[in-house]
């Protein structure tokens, strides 16, 4: 079947189990069933209200079910939704819905104060959604998403239908510049999502869509016993693609998204949640997430059943062994911790495996059967030659950046007479065909001529005995031009030295790539759980007392 679209999908699994839980907040359980009804009605209200085929629809929520119900809305009516950072001021939100010219904004009451400083200058918005929360009055200019969604309502499909040409729209976080708008094809993202099917487990994909249904119902693939419908925990935000993504192919399978009550992300509560769901899979993005998550098992030996969990997954940022290793300790026999190597603009680059007593050193990847290395002369790099190229992601690519042609050219290229993505991440191909990854170009430390991956360093300094996270980065010097300074979060009661850190490197890295300058503090990271390298400088220049 050619074009898939997520909705055709997610309707016949909503008519085969209509009983079965899709969405989890607390003590809020919503039904396959009742989620259809209530996207159908949301979906209908935004077409009334004048939006077209592939308008936008933005959600600026925190993680609730209302996340991807209004997803699953604009893809029922051939709407392209676009995700948007909840910590963004009203600036950043402007640039964001202007420039993925926004058509309806759903959104959490409490950002009301934040979207009427700008809506004025948002004239295209034609749809203002307000999802009640405590403490928030939904304002006077926006409608009431409960009024609208509660009443349910029978299938919808807009005048223009559905195709797997429809667009998603995934935002970057903006860390290294202003924002850009990755444009998903629907039927690309299903089939990079793994179309139903599970390659690696010998689950073939879907070849229509009464496939979900009948998998979803007799829980067989012809006659392949399939796992247990997924319980998946979005511990990070629905905002990011890890959670967002790994949400969409858990659906797929017919299975249930949770999200934690609370909106700060903590540890112990999460394996509460585990427990009390019986969660068998958990999306985070990496040390952030799994960090406090160590800790928290590590100081209660024993609190939590967790015989149920099958899978940690995370994306988009740099992993840690060590904790790998500590987490399986607590987590049943047969666990596996993958981690995905990807980005908005590439899935499916690579990914390692753990499971208890094998696992994956620290940004070391297996290749993606779509992932190559390049050098930027477009030669691919050969495995063990020791040369440095770019990786790249084959198949089913984004189209491009939203109304970006100059940065999708730079991003998306032909190499060997086929389509590539290039999201600039640079890399090593290792003897066995393994990726050792170095970092992201963008983020490359010049000093004195030597060029130094931050990641590499940060996952070094992380080897120290009193470190929580690191991250480096570069700041200016007379005689280097850059100089390394590591922002780095200690343990309680830790106050280790620039010279403590110097001799931890040493036999690890070479010398210039050891830190320079030094600052102790808490790392800023994007709620998504990635580092904000420009958050991190600002931070370190203003503890030096240097000008940027």
């Amino acid at each position: 079947m050619a074009g898939w679209t997520f909705a055709d999908v997610w309707e016949e699994i909503a008519a085969v189990a209509p009983d079965r839980p899709a969405q989890i907040q607390g003590e809020r359980v919503i039904s396959w069933g009742r989620f259809d009804r209530r996207a159908n009605a949301v979906a209908a209200h935004l077409v009334a209200a004048g939006l077209g085929h592939q308008s936008k629809v933005a959600a600026f929520l925190y993680n609730a079910p209302e996340y991807l119900e209004t997803y699953y809305a604009a893809f029922k009516a051939g709407l392209a939704p676009v995700n948007t950072n909840y910590r963004y001021e009203p600036e950043e939100l402007f640039y964001l819905f202007d420039n993925a010219d926004a058509e309806a904004i759903v959104f959490h009451a409490g950002f009301a104060p934040k979207l009427d400083a700008i809506r004025a200058r948002l004239p295209k918005v034609k749809a203002w959604l307000a999802v009640a929360e405590p403490g928030a009055t939904i304002p006077d200019w926006a409608t009431d998403y409960e009024s609208v969604a509660a009443p349910g309502a029978d299938r919808f499909v807009a005048p223009w239908g559905r195709s797997g040409d429809d667009l998603l729209l995934l935002y970057t976080g903006g860390t290294t510049g202003m924002p850009k708008g990755v444009m998903w094809r629907q039927d690309d993202l299903f089939q990079v999502l793994g179309a139903g099917g599970n390659v690696a487990a010998g689950i073939p994909p879907f070849e229509t869509v009464a496939d979900a249904g009948t998998r979803a119902v007799t829980g067989k693939a012809g006659d392949i016993v399939l796992p247990a419908p997924t319980v998946l925990i979005a511990a990070c935000p629905l905002m990011h693609g890890t959670a967002q993504f790994g949400s969409f192919g858990a659906m797929t399978g017919g299975g249930t998204i949770a999200c934690l009550p609370s909106r700060r992300f903590d540890a112990i509560e999460l394996w509460n949640e585990v427990e009390r769901l019986r969660a068998n899979s958990v999306s985070i993005v990496g040390m952030a997430f799994a960090a406090p998550m160590l800790e928290a098992l590590e100081a209660n030996p024993g609190r939590w059943d967790l015989g149920c969990v099958v899978r940690l997954g995370s994306s988009g940022t740099v992993w840690s062994f060590e904790n790998k290793q500590g987490l399986l300790k607590h987590l049943p026999e047969g666990c596996v911790i993958f981690d995905s190597l990807g980005s908005s603009e590439a899935v499916g680059l690579g990914g390692s495996q753990s499971v208890r007593g094998v696992e994956a050193g620290t940004a070391q990847f297996m290749v993606g059967p779509n992932a190559a290395v390049f050098t930027e002369d477009g030669r691919r790099v050969e495995p063990g030659s020791g040369e440095r190229g770019m990786v790249a992601v084959g198949g089913n690519i984004p189209v491009g950046y939203y109304k970006d042609p100059e940065k999708s050219a730079k991003t998306f290229k032909v190499y060997e007479g086929r389509r590539w993505s290039l999201p600039g991440d640079f890399a090593e191909v290792n003897a066995d065909g393994t990726m050792k990854l170095l970092g992201r170009g963008s983020q490359v430390i010049n000093t004195g001529g030597e060029k130094v991956f931050p990641e590499e360093v940060e996952e070094a300094l992380k080897l120290h005995p009193d470190v929580r996270d690191a991250v480096v980065v570069g700041i200016p010097d007379a005689r280097f031009g850059e100089k390394i300074c590591a922002v780095v979060d200690v343990k309680d009661g830790a106050a280790p030295t620039l010279a403590d850190f110097t001799a931890h490197l040493k036999g690890r890295l070479a010398d210039y790539k050891a830190p320079r300058a030094l600052v102790l503090a808490p790392v800023v990271r994007a709620p998504n759980g990635k580092v904000d390298y420009k958050g991190v400088r600002a931070q370190a220049l203003e503890a030096l007392g240097v000008k940027g």
